[in-house]
């Protein structure tokens, strides 16, 4: 969906041709980030790589997307898309408000492929952890998983590897850390 807004799109500056600022791009990939798009500074600045660009109409479609504050609408999108893969080998991503309108079809294993450094930083971290604690995985006796993430199959895949898919268990993926949170301070408040 970067592309659309200009991701890897270039700009003429004193006779050069120069590449759209990236680091602009980095922040949309975490929506608790976009509201620093929003600061004067680089508004100003995307205005002139706007007035700069090969492709004004995809700086123009960025800079309404910041001014608009759409990120949260856009990851409820993209989380949508996850969701749906999670059910399917293939969905649409779908995200409009009127000025921007994005589509695309989504493979499962091209997103798979997208997030293949987190999945290797997961599968390292498990491996770590039962190598740091002397515990074979044959002596584990339930795998909890929760978190949005934990209905991505790619992920589940790493824990049934390494434990079996018996002993993988899940249960109010988007509620238990808070409620484990909220009862841990409950305990600690007396």
């Amino acid at each position: 969906m970067s592309p659309a807004l200009g991701a890897g799109s270039e700009l003429r500056s004193l006779g050069k041709i120069l590449p759209a600022p990236n680091w602009v791009y980095i922040r949309l990939e975490r929506w608790h980030h976009l509201s620093l798009l929003k600061a004067r500074d680089v508004l100003h600045m995307l205005k002139g790589v706007h007035a700069q660009s090969l492709e004004p109409e995809k700086i123009g479609a960025l800079i309404h997307f910041i001014k608009e504050d759409l990120g949260f609408h856009l990851h409820r999108a993209v989380q949508k898309v996850k969701n749906d893969l999670s059910n399917s080998p293939q969905a649409t991503f779908q995200f409009s408000d009127g000025f921007v309108d994005l589509a695309a079809a989504v493979e499962r294993a091209s997103f798979e492929d997208w997030i293949s450094e987190e999945l290797e930083q997961i599968a390292r971290c498990v491996d770590s952890l039962l190598a740091s604690s002397g515990v074979l995985p044959k002596d584990v006796d339930m795998v909890f998983l929760t978190g949005g993430s934990s209905f991505v199959l790619a992920v589940r895949r790493i824990f049934e590897t390494r434990f079996g898919k018996e002993r993988i268990r899940g249960g109010n993926e988007f509620t238990s850390v808070a409620r484990g949170l909220a009862l841990k301070a409950m305990e600690l408040r007396g």
